[in-house]
């Protein structure tokens, strides 16, 4: 059995679980989750390094693809610190896309290990053909499936020994599909390098103190709270399909543990918000909320800001799995920029690139990009598509070469790769990026080009509406398109003949809608299963075509 170099604790970081073995010498009865069981990091540490060496025992070594399909929970936070540890290469994945989904995103994974729950075991067994190249099969909980081991079996206890993978900055340490929310799910290549920056540069950005008490909605997030060295109350929610939270439930987390700090999507704020102005609740403990995965609306945040103290701060950081955070701002800067109401017809205010990254504005094309030359920067306040390079940018994806070429750019000159989001927007003379939309979602018209943000904001003045989608609907075979707003109307309102010419009207009323004459009226949008707020404007696209002569 090979096994990985060996070093000395406390002489440094070889690799991020040492982040655990650092916090468990510094505090080691300190919690490290508080809910919903209590460990302390020595605990945390001592199942770690348990785990490495039963790994290591059954197959799982430096280089090992192992796919892991667990809940959030005590399990998943020791047994990725455990694959990060001996240097195997954990996996992660949304199984909120679907089965379908997941099934054709895997298909090229080839993983050599593969550890899961029960219903991941049983997705195993309906899909073989994905799983032929695993080696190694552990089950968590007390059913072993289909030939695997016990997680709980696998644990080896070494007390004169420990190791820590000296992996090398730019190895491939870990590898997180994106959601599949905005495209197909990729699968990020994550390197060593690219974790501990996130670590040191997200606990400097949010301002993330010693002794927090974290609310954890997202397990991978919950890995920075034990890096950062905070005890963590993971959320009394379905975190695969968080719209289905139960908001009373999350409150009496925050309540009963004075959760001082949070990361919550915004549908997971204004469900929270929505609650909490209506039972007349505070959450006066919280200082400090993190709010991203899509865009974060201000009139989110001023319902939230009801719930805590005029102190807190609410920060709605912009980036994506490839890249995170490019930018951020704080709800009391978005009320320094402008104290009136947004209504985003010029774009989603979302602050200033966090250093060092870099961010430059390069011109609209769908083509790829072979090197940096052959991109044209432009100038402040035009829109076109956001580019970042920086330390926590992923320079690919695995084994997706269509993806790199469309997403990437090389720079031959400081021999580094910007990473090209995928998204539109401006830099403004003071340096402050806006937001206009995704760019396969705008719409080529025979009279321009129309971004979602702004348009669907004139249409959103409307009070009876929740939410409007710009769209397209061939008309012909040249790419130009017919623009068509999609209207959801809130609960309680019905489409009617006055209604609609109200909504003519305000396009009317302004110059980038006044070409837009379709209006469709949809009783529910189709919307990411994760942060049900990424409007899937493909498949109302399909159903307008439908619907439009």
């Amino acid at each position: 059995m090979q096994q990985p170099p060996q070093r000395t604790p406390g002489s440094g970081i070889c690799n991020v679980s040492d982040y655990l073995r650092i916090n468990a010498e510094m505090h080691p009865e300190k919690p490290a989750l508080l809910y919903p069981v209590r460990i302390t990091y020595r605990e945390m540490e001592e199942m770690v390094s348990g785990y490495s060496f039963g790994f290591l025992k059954s197959g799982i070594k430096a280089g090992t693809r192992t796919l892991v399909m667990v809940e959030a929970g005590a399990d998943f936070f020791e047994l990725t610190f455990a694959l990060i540890r001996i240097g195997a290469i954990p996996v992660m994945i949304d199984p909120g896309m679907g089965i379908k989904a997941m099934s054709t995103v895997l298909s090229g994974l080839e993983p050599e290990a593969f550890i899961g729950n029960f219903k991941a075991h049983l997705f195993r067994l309906l899909f073989p053909r994905i799983f032929n190249t695993v080696k190694v099969k552990i089950a968590t909980g007390s059913v072993s499936i289909g030939g695997s081991q016990r997680l709980k079996d696998m644990i080896t206890i070494n007390p004169d020994r420990y190791i820590s993978h000296a992996s090398s900055a730019n190895k491939t340490a870990a590898i997180f599909y994106t959601s599949g929310s905005t495209g197909p799910a990729k699968g990020v290549i994550y390197t060593n390098c690219m974790l501990e920056n996130q670590f040191e540069t997200t606990k400097a950005q949010f301002n993330i103190g010693n002794d927090e008490i974290d609310l954890c909605t997202f397990p991978l997030l919950g890995l920075f709270a034990i890096c950062h060295g905070n005890s963590s109350v993971l959320a009394d929610m379905d975190m695969v399909h968080p719209a289905k939270l139960d908001p009373a439930k999350v409150v009496k987390n925050i309540t009963d543990f004075k959760c001082t700090q949070m990361f919550g999507s915004p549908m997971i704020l204004d469900r929270l918000a929505d609650y909490g102005i209506r039972k007349k609740i505070t959450l006066p403990s919280l200082r400090n909320i993190i709010s991203a995965g899509a865009p974060v609306h201000r009139n989110i945040m001023e319902s939230f800001s009801k719930l805590i103290h005029e102190d807190a701060e609410i920060h709605a950081p912009y980036g994506a799995t490839e890249a995170l955070p490019v930018t951020d701002i704080t709800y009391s800067e978005i009320l320094m920029i402008s104290s009136e109401g947004c209504n985003y017809e010029n774009g989603i205010c979302i602050g200033k690139p966090v250093k060092p990254l870099e961010v430059r504005i390069i011109e609209i094309t769908d083509e790829p990009l072979e090197s940096w030359d052959c991109a044209r920067i432009l100038p402040v306040n035009s829109v076109g598509e956001i580019t970042v390079k920086g330390p926590w940018v992923s320079g690919g994806y695995f084994r997706n070469y269509s993806g790199d070429r469309l997403s990437k750019i090389s720079d031959n000159i400081s021999d580094e790769t910007w990473h090209r989001m995928g998204d539109l927007g401006k830099i403004d003379v003071n340096g402050i990026l806006w937001f206009y939309g995704r760019k396969s979602q705008r719409v080529i018209t025979s009279g321009g080009t129309l971004f979602t943000i702004p348009c669907e904001a004139v249409f959103n003045r409307h009070p009876h509406v929740k939410r409007s989608a710009l769209v397209g609907v061939e008309k012909n075979s040249s790419g130009i398109k017919r623009a068509v707003i999609c209207i959801q109307l809130k609960s309680g309102f019905h489409p009617d003949q006055r209604l609609l010419h109200e909504l003519h009207e305000l396009g009317c009323s302004n110059l980038i809608t006044r070409g837009i004459s379709d209006i469709l009226f949809k009783k529910k949008f189709p919307v990411d299963p994760r942060h049900n707020a990424k409007i899937f404007r493909e498949k109302l696209a399909l159903w307008a075509s439908k619907r439009i002569r």
